[in-house]
C-alpha cells in the first residue's frame, strides 16, 4: 500500500509518503535533517530495507517550499520537532498504522529533531539517528529519552563523532552507539548505507 498523505500548515501544506507492506508489525517516521525531504536518496533506500523487513514507512517532509527556502528555518529544532509530533498524530489517523508502534529514524538536524519528539512522547518504540546531530536536542531533551536509541556514525565524520558521543553519555535510555569503518557524513561509500539499513532494520526489530 502507497498513499500520498498530507498536512495543511500556516496556509501551506507538507506531503509525505505512507507505505506499509502486507502484514507490516511496526511503522518508522522519518525525519529528514537541513535542506532534504521525503525524496532524500539515502532515507528512501533505507525506507525500502525496513519495508522488506515488515516495517511501514513515512517519509514526510517537515517544512514547506517556502519555509524550505529560509535557511535558518532548517535549524530550528523545536519547529522541526513540533512538524514530525504532527506527522505521528498523522499516523495515528489512519487505518494502516492506527495501532502499530512507532518508531523515528533522523538523519542530520532530524535526529534531535526525533529525539525531542521522544522526550516527551514515551509511548514511541525506539530511535534511529544516521549521520545525526543528536547534540541539538539540548541534554535535557535527551536524559528523558526512555526510547531505545540507536546512533550511527560515518568513521571518517569527523568532529560528528565527538557529538554523537557526547549526545550517548546523555542519554540514559537502553542505547548503542555504532560507527561505520570508512564511511563519511553522507555514507556514500560502497556498502555504508547498506550496513545503516541493516542496523537501523534490526533494531527497529528487536525493539
Amino acid at each position: 500500500m502507497q498513499r500520498l498523505l498530507t498536512i495543511n500548515i500556516n496556509g501551506g501544506q507538507v506531503e509525505g509518503m505512507l507505505e506499509v507492506p502486507d502484514g507490516a508489525s511496526r511503522v518508522v517516521l522519518f525525519a529528514h535533517g537541513s535542506g532534504s525531504g521525503r525524496f532524500s536518496k539515502r532515507n528512501n533506500f533505507v525506507a525500502a530495507e525496513l519495508r522488506k523487513a515488515g516495517t511501514g514507512t513515512l517519509l514526510m517532509d517537515l517544512l514547506t517550499p517556502e519555509e524550505e527556502a529560509n535557511y535558518p528555518l532548517r535549524f530550528d529544532i523545536p519547529l522541526l520537532t513540533s512538524r514530525l509530533g504532527l506527522a505521528a498524530d498523522l499516523l495515528r489517523t489512519q487505518p494502516e498504522t492506527l495501532t502499530l508502534p512507532i518508531g523515528l529514524f533522523g538523519a542530520s538536524t532530524g535526529a534531535a529533531a526525533a529525539l525531542q519528539l521522544a522526550a516527551v512522547r514515551p509511548q514511541l518504540a525506539a530511535v534511529v539517528s544516521r549521520g545525526g546531530r543528536p547534540d541539538l536536542a539540548g541534554p535535557s531533551a535527551l536524559a528523558q529519552v526512555s526510547a531505545p536509541t540507536l546512533l550511527l556514525v560515518g568513521g571518517n565524520d569527523d568532529g560528528v563523532i565527538d557529538l554523537n558521543e557526547q549526545a550517548y553519555l546523555a542519554l540514559h535510555c537502553e542505547k548503542r552507539l555504532d560507527i561505520i569503518p570508512r564511511a563519511t557524513h553522507l555514507f556514500e561509500e560502497p556498502g555504508a548505507l547498506e550496513e545503516v539499513a541493516r542496523l537501523a532494520s534490526l533494531w527497529f526489530s528487536e525493539h
